[in-house]
């Protein structure tokens, strides 16, 4: 994520270490426990999408009401939309779902020059719609090699895959680059445990049901070894768990000219 946005997050979770150490840890306590409630205050009116239908639009973002007594901070990060990376529309059919369960991908494909993102991801879409035959992109949210967090298919439509597994309801995030052969940054590890804190929160999805996709199971080497790594040896899960006592988590989405103003930073190398 951007340097003031890894800074953010990593400024909540030094908040909440203090708080422990000032007597609030029950309230910490208290909204981890309410952070398994469903969703009480939408963005968007819901997207639906049936066969010959219009296609849907984004899924809402929802954040989770603070327990009264709580001074925890909200972690807000933004989500880039849709046509902030200039996705094509999605395409008519598709199949409901509501996430309650977190699954991460890669690429498989590296992933050097982060200033190319939006065409990566724009690559992604075409091979998926027009190769696969899919109604968009496969995934639910992707994360570049800054953290930076992208809208991709509407969270309430089922996600797609070239492997032999059924993706319904698994809310899916894309870290982009081939972990085969690259390092994980830490800033994508920081924007993908946001990304599922955010998911845990918003549907009341257990940490405990965060895994790769080879771990589905699924016959695939995805997300390859070196990002499986941080699920294996329970680093991402102890982020995504260390942010939901942190505070509410709330993605925000930013799209027109905010939103192309963060673009074309990412495209300068800013």
């Amino acid at each position: 994520m951007a340097k003031r946005d890894l800074d953010a997050v990593q400024s909540a979770l030094s908040r909440r270490k203090l708080l422990e150490l000032t007597g609030y840890a029950g309230a910490a306590a208290a909204l981890s426990a309410c952070s398994n409630t469903s969703p009480t205050r939408t963005s968007k009116a819901s997207a639906t999408a049936t066969a010959g239908s219009s296609p849907p639009t984004q899924a809402p973002l929802v954040t989770p009401a603070l327990a009264p007594t709580s001074t925890l901070p909200i972690i807000s990060h933004p989500l880039l939309c849709r046509e902030a990376w200039g996705a094509a529309p999605i395409r008519p059919g598709g199949r409901e779902q509501t996430p309650n369960r977190m699954t991460l991908h890669h690429s498989a494909e590296k992933f050097d020059d982060n200033r190319t993102i939006a065409d990566r991801l724009r690559q992604h879409q075409h091979n998926h719609q027009d190769d696969h035959g899919w109604i968009d992109i496969a995934y639910h949210v992707a994360v570049d090699r800054e953290g930076n967090l992208f809208a991709l298919r509407p969270t309430n439509l089922v996600g797609d895959t070239a492997t032999d597994y059924d993706p319904t309801g698994h809310f899916l995030v894309l870290v982009e680059g081939n972990f085969e052969e690259q390092a994980v940054t830490e800033q994508q590890l920081m924007g993908a445990a946001v990304a599922f804190a955010w998911a845990a929160q918003t549907w009341g999805i257990t940490s405990s049901t965060l895994m790769g996709h080879r771990d589905v199971p699924a016959a695939t080497s995805c997300p390859g070894t070196n990002l499986e790594a941080h699920i294996s040896s329970g680093d991402l899960k102890k982020r995504v768990d260390e942010l939901l006592v942190a505070g509410p988590v709330e993605l925000r989405d930013v799209c027109g000219p905010e939103a192309d103003a963060i673009v074309a930073a990412i495209e300068a190398g800013r």
